[in-house]
């Protein structure tokens, strides 16, 4: 009985070493299992960019992600796209250190807000030594090393001039934007506002913020329309806001005397425009951006100049103008290069 205990014992603590030579090895494979991969993947680049959005699985963000994508692999570069899946500035400030203390080549980014994404930038180009090209979005007091994106005061001037064509200089209007700490939801709201500022006939009742959200923008539009029912037009600053101000107006069935002017070409904006609920949209090249921010990056690593700040280009677009958008424009098709 003694010897089959002893037995039992000895079998017992073996099996005990093999289960954790199990759990060590496995637990090596799960954090490590990328990195040989990883290495492998850097090596064949030429170099290591990240570029980081400000919603990994907005719409608009994914059309910057696949010009930058493509740009990549033209150049032969590698390129990271992360962020956090949902607006969250904190997060998105956080994923900009992570790629930093990386110590990748290159990081192309928003700059949200002077007051939180400058210091950091600089922290990253100064300390790290690392370039930072600002995207949609620009940082102008920052050391980030360029801009490309759109002109967003102009952008907004546009949607205010349009505004003022498209209603006769008379209107009471409703604006939702996507934040009111965001350089860029700021610059298009005060553009739309110096654009309207002499028209006697076009009142601005109410500005409301969406958060980049739909559900946010749509309980919004709905609050407008229940508190101030004389509001007879909408302004939306970012691609979901106009979506959303859509199908609040839908539901009350206000097409018919509602004028919206939002921003971007998603397909769900397209429809809208089709069927004459949204009269007209501000656009932006999103693909352009990313494909650029790119390519602007390469060629800092091969010590050729770039300018400090590239515009892409904005225009308004209405039902009429819809057959003349290039999809490139919209991200689709196969043939999205930018020329060099």
């Amino acid at each position: 009985m003694g010897r089959l205990t002893k037995t039992a014992y000895t079998l017992g603590i073996l099996f005990f070493l093999i289960s954790c030579s199990f759990a060590v090895f496995y637990g090596h494979k799960i954090f490590t299992h990328d990195l040989p991969k990883a290495k492998k993947i850097v090596e064949k680049g030429r170099y290591h960019f990240v570029l980081v959005t400000e919603e990994m699985d907005n719409e608009y963000w994914r059309l910057v992600e696949k010009g930058a994508k493509a740009a990549a692999k033209k150049y032969g570069v590698i390129l990271e796209y992360v962020g956090p899946k949902q607006a969250n500035i904190d997060e998105h400030l956080k994923t900009i250190e992570m790629a930093a203390a990386s110590k990748v080549d290159g990081i192309m980014t928003q700059g949200l807000s002077n007051k939180q994404f400058t210091p950091l930038i600089n922290h990253v180009v100064l300390s790290y030594g690392i370039p930072v090209i600002t995207v949609d979005t620009d940082t102008t007091n920052s050391h980030r090393i360029a801009y490309i994106g759109t002109d967003n005061y102009h952008a907004g001037y546009l949607a205010g001039k349009a505004l003022i064509a498209d209603t006769k200089g008379k209107a009471n209007v409703a604006i939702i934007t996507g934040n009111f700490y965001a350089n860029h939801m700021i610059q298009r709201v005060q553009g739309f506002k110096d654009a309207i500022k002499n028209v006697k006939g076009i009142h601005i009742v109410a500005i409301e913020e969406s958060h980049i959200s739909r559900i946010r923008a749509a309980e919004k539009a709905y609050q407008i329309l229940q508190e101030h029912p004389e509001v007879n037009a909408f302004y939306g600053t970012s691609a979901l806001d106009g979506i959303s101000i859509a199908k609040v107006v839908e539901l009350k069935k206000r097409e018919k005397d509602m004028y919206i002017i939002g921003f971007d070409v998603l397909p769900e904006t397209i429809a809208n425009i089709r069927k004459g609920i949204i009269n007209a949209t501000v656009v932006q090249h999103p693909y352009e951006m990313g494909y650029g921010s790119v390519k602007m990056m390469v060629e800092l690593m091969e010590k050729k100049h770039i300018p400090s700040i590239v515009h892409t280009g904005t225009q308004v677009i209405r039902k009429k103008d819809l057959s003349d958008l290039h999809p490139n424009r919209m991200g689709a098709g196969k043939n999205n290069a930018i020329p060099n």
